[in-house]
C-alpha cells in the first residue's frame, strides 16, 4: 500500500479519536525498524509487523506494556507510549504491505 493510502487509512480509522499526525505515527513506527525491519518486514529471528491486524498487534503491545507478555525489551519500550499512541502504531503497521 502506498504511503499516502496508508496514512489516509490511519487517519480515517481514528476519526472517533483525537487527530493524530500521520507523520508523527510514522516516526514512532520507525523506532521499531532496528529489530522488526523496514516498514515492519521481518528481520531474521524477529516477527514481522507489516500487514498484521491492528487488533492483534495492539493486543500484544498492551500485554507488553502491562507486563503480561514475556519480553527482553518490548515491555520497556511499550511503556513509553500511551495506549492511543500504541493503537496508532499498530494501525500503521497493519496498513503496510507484508
Amino acid at each position: 500500500m502506498p504511503l499516502g493510502m496508508a496514512l489516509a487509512a490511519l487517519c480515517a480509522g481514528g476519526a472517533a479519536h483525537a487527530q493524530v499526525d500521520p507523520l508523527q505515527v510514522r516516526s514512532w513506527a520507525a523506532g521499531c525498524t532496528s529489530c522488526h525491519g523496514t516498514n515492519g518486514r521481518a528481520q531474521p529471528g524477529m516477527p514481522a509487523l507489516a500487514g498484521t491486524s491492528k487488533e492483534e498487534t495492539l493486543k500484544k503491545l498492551l500485554e507488553f506494556k502491562a507486563g503480561k507478555r514475556p519480553a527482553t525489551i518490548m515491555h520497556q519500550l511499550s511503556k513509553g507510549y500511551s495506549d492511543e499512541q500504541l493503537s496508532a502504531i499498530a494501525a500503521w503497521f497493519a496498513a503496510q504491505k507484508p
